[in-house]
């Protein structure tokens, strides 16, 4: 290619749109037929076709929620700020999302463009409990883009590492599906035995905490790992991207959560869950859980990750800025406490699929960091 890249706005090239929530305690705005997106659902894979929740027609006309066209790049501007999708059908969205309806762009080439700014949208970004940018912070953001034909193969070649990330995110989710499965028919026979309550089950549990965002000495530097919600897509946190200083440690309500430990998202999105390799910080919404000395921490893994304890934990979510499964609710939890010698022979039984699973994650990491790599490669 040779043509130079015009300078534009994101204001110049889409109209941005807000989302909204109905109100949940009222039974007729919720199980429609139009699909309604939280940021946790987006992300994934470049294209997204049906959501968790639905709303109807009574609740959309009732919440600040917008009717979207058929691909509209989803775009999530609070808490985790950048992550996007292309919807495939008429959507809406929650408060999470600043979407992008396509002006004078090639909607795929904006997909890919939007993907590219991440840092500046979060740059841009403010609040204390959780990040969001706002719909003008997002119009002012600068972009160069090529003439159209430029626009069309730039996201023709895109798009084939976006095929095969999607497939291999389907031969991911089959795994998960077999260990989820074979570990549910476990957690059966267990029920039927003697139950403690899940406080029993740590030396040590509790969230984590973000230090203040607009001081650099909590950061600059930092060496202690501090672990969001994205960091958690592995059975094993073995690498992450941020981290923070011993002094922003000490200035915010973070702990050292040592090796070896569970890592559970309790916040926003729920469930999220990793076995830590080496000692970390969480931000808030994420349980750091030290084992006690009779229990096998990847049992404890396998307890928290099954359907009976998912279900629990649904039963006790509280409603409020963001949903929430706090610490003090979770501990009434009643689990199965086999002996040690019984949990090591549960995590055997699943050990050799998630093995497999590893490798195909491992496979995942990697086909995204050259789908980054391409990123940087050819935008401006």
């Amino acid at each position: 290619f040779s043509g130079e890249w015009n300078k534009y706005t994101i204001n110049d090239l889409a109209t941005v749109v807000g989302g909204g929530t109905p109100d949940t305690t009222v039974k007729s705005y919720w199980g429609g037929d139009i699909q309604w997106f939280t940021p946790s659902e987006i992300g994934k894979n470049k294209y997204v076709d049906f959501s968790k929740r639905t709303i109807t027609r009574d609740g959309l006309d009732n919440s600040s929620a917008k009717l979207l066209p058929l691909h509209t790049i989803l775009l999530s501007s609070r808490a985790t700020v950048g992550e996007c999708s292309i919807a495939s059908n008429e959507c809406t969205t929650n408060q999470g999302f600043q979407s992008l309806i396509a002006k004078q762009c090639n909607i795929d080439f904006l997909y890919y463009l939007i993907q590219t700014k991440k840092k500046d949208l979060i740059r841009n970004a403010c609040g204390s409990t959780f990040l969001e940018i706002s719909a003008n912070e997002i119009r002012k953001i600068k972009v160069a883009v090529p003439v159209q034909n430029e626009q069309e193969q730039i996201a023709k070649l895109l798009s084939l590492i976006d095929e095969r990330i999607a497939t291999q995110n389907k031969i991911i989710e089959k795994l998960q599906s077999l260990i989820k499965g074979l570990v549910d028919e476990l957690m059966t026979v267990l029920l039927k035995g003697k139950l403690y309550p899940f406080s029993s089950f740590y030396i040590k549990a509790g969230e984590g905490g973000t230090p203040t965002t607009s001081v650099v000495e909590y950061y600059t530097e930092g060496t202690i790992p501090f672990i969001k919600i994205e960091d958690l897509s592995c059975k094993y946190l073995t690498n992450n991207k941020d981290f923070i200083t011993e002094l922003g440690m000490q200035k915010s309500s973070a702990w050292l959560i040592p090796s070896k430990s569970v890592i559970y998202s309790n916040g926003a999105t729920i469930g999220a869950i990793s076995i830590n390799e080496y000692p970390v910080c969480t931000k808030q919404g994420i349980l750091g859980i030290v084992p006690n000395t009779n229990i096998n921490v990847e049992y404890l893994y396998l307890l928290m990750s099954s359907s009976y304890f998912s279900k629990e934990i649904s039963r006790i979510i509280t409603e409020g800025t963001m949903k929430t499964a706090y610490l003090k609710d979770i501990n009434h939890i009643k689990c199965p406490l086999p002996s040690m010698a019984q949990q090591k022979n549960i995590t055997n039984l699943t050990s050799s699929i998630e093995e497999k699973l590893s490798i195909e994650q491992e496979l995942l990491r990697f086909l995204n960091l050259q789908k980054q790599y391409l990123l940087h490669m050819i935008f401006i």
